[in-house]
């Protein structure tokens, strides 16, 4: 393959297409990127050779180079390097924490397995004072009383509840068997605090923007690009930080908000038959960056906000998810402007800016016809000063 990549640049090429199948084009990417050479990975479904010919690696060869020659050819989303290793720290953050949580449910199932109903009393049993009272029948305390006693004053469960759902038949054995995932759950803290650390040493260069008073009327302050995405509801740092990771810094490679949504498969899909326009499933996109993106909707749903009040507006005639699919995209158009203009800020547009900007005349014939339809005479007057 060294020899391949020389021979390509001998010959004076300088761009080379190459289709992107499984993970196995990774080394040749970064093979020749290591040579200056500019890399253009394409879907495999683009590149597809025609049923009926013979599908050999040569042929597919040639069909790829004649394709990108016509200009046929969609490039796919290689990041740059810095943003390619980026992307290997908040995966592997986000790893560690699920393989954390999965240690945190086994230490409870061991509990559950010696009727000890923590779990029913405690949020947290992995707390201040769900970590002492394990600590402490870890080392050999039974007395249910004197367990109860560990907790701190942010409890709400009594003494009297504390002390019921902590008394079982816990031995040994379960003794021997839950003093390694708490071990490991620590473990996994520190790798993830490193995790963390150095993410946002790589993000932490400052960009410079402006105050909430807009362009030309406050003074300018540093901030960081995870900041400005922190304003927008539902997204936190890590969430911030997992987006930033996966779409990259660069907005050119996505002109406008509407292509980044449609990379990211957050807009349903236009099916045409016969005539007819349907929807269809938005499609599988980018997996790290649509489980951010949803748990940053999930929050934001709830809310008293426009976010919310879009989630509300929507769910009244579509399901739960495809409202959290609207919320979601409608956060993600929200970054794209953030990220593509350097000095811009997220502003709140209110619960009631759907109210607010309602045609009045449609409204009104909208209310008229639900009035007639439950069998009603309207008579509209003008309204008086």
């Amino acid at each position: 393959m060294l020899e391949a990549a020389d021979h390509l640049i001998c010959q004076g090429a300088t761009r080379v297409v190459m289709e992107a199948t499984s993970t196995y084009w990774k080394s040749f990417f970064l093979l020749l990127e290591s040579r200056g050479l500019e890399r253009r990975p394409v879907n495999a479904r683009d590149v597809k050779n025609v049923p009926g010919r013979p599908k050999t690696d040569k042929l597919d060869a040639i069909r790829l180079a004649k394709l990108a020659e016509r200009g046929m050819l969609r490039p796919s989303f290689p990041p740059p390097k810095p943003i390619r290793e980026l992307r290997d720290l908040t995966r592997a953050r986000a790893v560690m924490t699920h393989e954390r949580t999965r240690h945190k449910q086994r230490t409870e199932k061991l509990l559950e397995d010696a009727q000890i109903k923590l779990s029913t009393v405690i949020s947290d049993i992995f707390g201040v004072s769900g970590r002492a009272m394990l600590e402490a029948m870890i080392a050999g305390g039974r007395s249910p009383k004197a367990l109860a006693d560990l907790a701190h004053g942010t409890i709400k469960a009594g003494p009297a509840a504390l002390a019921q759902a902590l008394t079982g038949r816990f031995e040994e054995h379960h003794a021997f068997m839950c003093r390694m995932p708490p071990d490991t759950v620590d473990y996994l803290s520190i790798q993830i605090d490193k995790l963390t650390a150095r993410i946002t040493t790589r993000l932490a260069g400052p960009s410079t923007t402006e105050d909430d008073d807009g362009p030309g009327q406050g003074t300018l302050m540093p901030i960081t690009d995870v900041e400005r995405l922190d304003e927008i509801p539902g997204i936190g740092p890590n969430t911030a930080q997992v987006i930033l990771a996966e779409i990259g810094l660069d907005m050119s490679v996505f002109p406008t908000a509407g292509h980044l949504v449609s990379w990211a498969k957050l807009s349903p899909r236009t099916i045409r038959s016969g005539g007819k326009n349907t929807s269809g499933p938005t499609g599988k996109g980018n997996p790290w960056l649509r489980g951010a993106l949803g748990e940053a909707a999930i929050s934001a749903a709830r809310t008293d906000i426009f976010l919310g009040a879009r989630h509300r507006r929507i769910v009244k005639r579509r399901s739960h998810m495809k409202a959290l699919v609207a919320v979601a995209r409608s956060i993600l158009v929200s970054v794209w402007h953030l990220t593509n203009n350097p000095i811009a800020r997220y502003r709140e547009l209110g619960p009631d800016y759907h109210t607010r900007n309602l045609d009045p005349t449609r409204k009104t014939r909208d209310l008229i016809r639900q009035l007639k339809a439950l069998g009603h005479d309207v008579t509209l007057a003008p309204a008086t000063a």
